[in-house]
């Protein structure tokens, strides 16, 4: 070998054996920093570990949690919180908030009470924080505010009774669209700090970027002025990180390598990445703190994946020092804010309609599933009977009471239940644990009203003996205890329960097989009653729907309502006593008769025996005026039946219409094709 060459082949065999001589021990192992802290001066980047996880919407509450129907999407909340919690053990800096109490129920009864004691110190020292704190994330468009406020109570209830802590956060990130009344009632009022979410319409979100004006104080009664508001803050994108910061264990985002004996180092690269995503949401942010929201739907399931990566950008981004990381919760977030004591821009009314692009007005879910909606709001009123009831005789160690209904209607506010988003077979879940819930309700109001009955008609205390029977498929004109009772010679005894506060004047209707029948009050006097008799139309849904539900066609067949005002005091009960009457005693109600009218010359149709008449057209069947000639008023009306067709996209703009999104295609009237039957 030539001699020139001797030094280069030295050389390199220095280089190999220094290369060689470093301890991979040595180099490996790096304890990072993560340490929360605030840093003045600075912009501080609040990173917000959470999972949204939905109670029920392409999967059941139930499946989304033991992570069942996987083909449909893989989710297992289960998952989620055992992975989470075991990462929270392993670094006192790291934290994670939780929302959804009907998922977090069903871990906490799984786990040992040594692990109980555990995560209740996580509880206490800030590390896990539950925000929100209802049973679900509730939509804001379709329930019935007292419904939000009854699943919003009955996760506080939880977690107060399970950790003595009060949620101080609203975190309503997902709902299509917000209402002011979650602003007053479900923020200023509940006593939150703060509220936080992110659908908002986009030509409003452009607006707000422009002007700094994401977060503003949400004043949502302008009668209750300044006493009705709460900070308010707007994702400046949605509830996910910035492009590039997911790290679920199949996201596509480049994780930090720093192991230096690895290919593919990339420090500073990524450094670099999140400083560049940190500044550009400070340039649309007021003061020098900006939140990550770090997480999406149902991750950290593998919680190691996220907590390793944020581990990582807090240690090298704070080494860097143009900006500063820190694991922070929107508590610390809000607090930050207040200290900041800037003046925010004020919002006085509602965040509706909610379009996330052109021809994408998300509208569509205010009517989608009606039949489910009407379920959800009987029931949520038959449960505040069904409560009040329950506390008047008091609730039984061992009996039937509420909470299966409390439970189902509670889950039944997410925002995609009543919103009617859901899947068809996650619907059918709904409603069948609203029924479960129902019956179980059913006892409680049968056994309270007959207590409640008992105990008036005698001064001393008794067991209850009388039954009573409710009828729950009255909208199909079915009631067998009124149609058999009447039928055998019996009366019939009616308690009408009034859960509001105020008495009220209501029209009954009962339906039975006998016209000769008589109405009468508690104190035995006869009281005016009306037969209506039941149409051949009614008596085929009736047939149709009992063979549905009980699969039997119904012994007796009801030919008639029997209809009679009663009087009900507030939280109270009135009695009422139907009984049959023979032919010879004379006495029965008024029958109404059924009238069948074609078109005619006259072609006008008059209703009224009094001073109010109705008058409608012979031909289409439909109201044109009505006359009072009491006080000399005349008033035309004008009927008209329309439908919207739905759109089904192009290919420059694919949205369509469905369950979210309205997006007509058109309005079309209905007109009548041929002379119609009019039945009164």
């Amino acid at each position: 070998m030539p001699m020139a060459m001797m030094p280069m082949a030295i050389i390199l065999l220095v280089a190999i054996l220094l290369a060689g001589g470093v301890s991979s021990a040595e180099s490996s192992y790096i304890e990072y920093n993560t340490t929360q802290r605030i840093v003045p001066g600075k912009i501080n980047v609040h990173l917000v570990p959470h999972s949204h996880d939905d109670v029920g919407w392409l999967k059941t509450v139930d499946q989304y949690y033991f992570g069942g129907n996987n083909s449909i999407r893989g989710a297992c909340v289960q998952n989620v919180l055992d992975s989470v919690i075991s990462a929270l053990f392993d670094d006192k800096n790291r934290k994670f908030i939780y929302v959804e109490m009907a998922f977090f129920q069903r871990w906490w009864r799984q786990q040992s009470n040594a692990k109980k004691i555990k995560v209740k110190e996580l509880v206490n020292s800030g590390q896990l924080e539950f925000i929100n704190g209802g049973m679900c994330m509730h939509d804001e468009a379709t329930p019935h505010y007292i419904d939000l406020i009854d699943q919003t109570t009955l996760g506080h209830k939880y977690i107060k009774d399970e950790f003595n802590q009060i949620p101080r956060v609203g975190w309503q990130i997902d709902p299509f669209g917000h209402s002011a009344v979650q602003a007053y009632l479900l923020g200023a009022e509940l006593g939150f700090d703060s509220l936080f979410f992110a659908r908002i319409d986009y030509q409003d979100r452009a607006k707000r970027l422009k002007e700094k004006t994401l977060e503003v104080v949400w004043q949502g009664s302008k009668s209750l002025g300044s006493s009705s508001q709460i900070f308010t803050g707007i994702f400046p994108r949605h509830y996910d990180p910035p492009d590039g910061f997911t790290f679920e264990i199949n996201d596509v985002s480049p994780p930090i390598q720093d192991d230096v004996l690895l290919f593919d180092y990339n420090v500073q690269e990524r450094v670099n990445d999140f400083i560049a995503a940190a500044l550009a949401q400070a340039n649309v942010t007021r003061t020098n703190h900006i939140m990550w929201a770090m997480g999406t739907d149902f991750r950290y399931q593998y919680a190691n994946s996220w907590f390793r990566q944020m581990d990582k950008f807090i240690h090298y981004v704070n080494q860097d020092g143009r900006i500063n990381a820190l694991y922070s919760t929107p508590s610390i977030y809000t607090d930050a804010k207040y200290a900041e004591n800037v003046q925010w821009p004020l919002k006085t009314d509602d965040f509706f309609p909610y379009a996330d692009k052109p021809n994408a007005y998300w509208t569509g879910y205010f009517t989608s599933r009606p039949a489910f909606k009407g379920y959800v709001r009987v029931l949520s009123a038959y449960y505040l009977a069904a409560r009040q009831l329950e506390f008047f005789k008091g609730r039984s160690a061992s009996g039937p009471n509420t909470e299966a209904l409390a439970d189902a209607l509670a889950i039944a506010q997410h925002h995609d239940a009543v919103s009617g988003t859901e899947r068809q077979h996650v619907a059918a879940d709904y409603a069948l644990r609203l029924s479960i819930g129902y019956k179980e309700a059913e006892k409680v109001v049968a056994s309270s009203l007959a207590f409640l009955a008992d105990s008036r008609s005698s001064t001393e205390q008794k067991n209850s003996v009388t039954s009573f029977q409710q009828c729950p498929l009255l909208n199909i004109s079915f009631c067998p205890p009124s149609e058999a009772a009447l039928s055998s010679g019996k009366s019939l005894v009616i308690i009408i329960y009034n859960s509001l506060g105020w008495k009220r004047e209501e029209t009954i209707r009962i339906p039975v097989s006998s016209e000769r029948v008589v109405v009468k009050d508690s104190e035995g006097r006869e009281i005016e009653s009306q037969l209506i008799p039941l149409s051949n139309s009614t008596l085929r849904i009736r047939s149709q729907y009992i063979k549905a539900y009980l699969g039997k066609k119904p012994r007796e067949i009801a030919k008639y309502w029997v209809a009679f005002s009663v009087s009900v005091p507030p939280l109270g009960f009135s009695t009422y006593i139907v009984a049959t009457t023979k032919e010879t005693e004379g006495r029965s109600p008024t029958i109404s008769t059924m009238n069948t009218y074609e078109a005619s010359e006259n072609n006008t149709i008059e209703v009224g025996q009094g001073s109010l008449k109705l008058l409608y057209s012979a031909d289409e069947g439909k109201l044109t005026r009505y006359v009072n000639t009491r006080n000399s008023v005349t008033a035309f009306a004008e009927q008209s039946y329309g439908y919207y067709s739905g759109n089904d996209g192009t290919d420059k703009d694919p949205q369509a219409s469905g369950a979210y999104v309205f997006r007509p295609n058109g309005t079309f009237s209905i007109k009548s094709e041929n002379q119609v039957s009019v039945f009164i």
